[in-house]
């Protein structure tokens, strides 16, 4: 059975923290739905990669997937001031719906609250804050902890996308 993946981005999000994991999702026969601040737009990346926003996530419930990826760059920590945003990825968390994380993705699963007792990884500057936060952070290019794939930075991506879908095929 094939997964309903929602990806959580809006502008200045790292392209290849997306482009890859994506590409490598629906080469596995994945199905991806871009969620946004508003359906319809257009986000740009770090370095100029496009992507059209299919459904917005105010009052979009996470039932609706079963699973949530979380590209890097500047894009979580825009979207972590948005209240829709927040209680989206939280619900990921209140179900036990796979999540992966990569880089600066931890900064909205912070603001959701959900990473107390947790392990994973993510990009150096943002060390200190998965910490305060209450988990444990672990140098290692990816790290599973039950429901969470997290990887720290663009070399990371293909462990990030080697156990993401093997969560994913776990699952189904």
């Amino acid at each position: 059975m094939m997964s309903r993946i929602a990806v959580i981005i809006t502008d200045m999000f790292e392209d290849v923290e997306y482009q890859q994991p994506a590409e490598a999702f629906r080469k596995a026969g994945h199905e991806l739905i871009l969620v946004g601040l508003s359906a319809g737009s257009i986000v740009k990346g770090e370095h100029g990669a496009v992507a059209m926003i299919d459904r917005a996530v105010h009052d979009l419930p996470a039932d609706d997937f079963d699973a949530l990826f979380i590209p890097g760059g500047y894009s979580p920590d825009r979207l972590r001031i948005d209240p829709d945003a927040v209680r989206f990825v939280k619900e990921f968390f209140t179900g036990n719906k796979p999540v992966f994380a990569i880089c600066h993705a931890p900064q909205l699963l912070i603001t959701a609250q959900v990473l107390k007792g947790r392990r994973l990884t993510g990009w150096m500057s943002i060390v200190q804050d998965i910490k305060n936060a209450g988990a444990e952070y672990v140098d290692e290019e990816v790290v599973v902890d039950n429901n969470l794939v997290s990887s720290r930075k663009p070399a990371d991506i293909p462990a990030f996308i080697r156990e993401a879908l093997a969560m994913l095929a776990k699952q189904g």
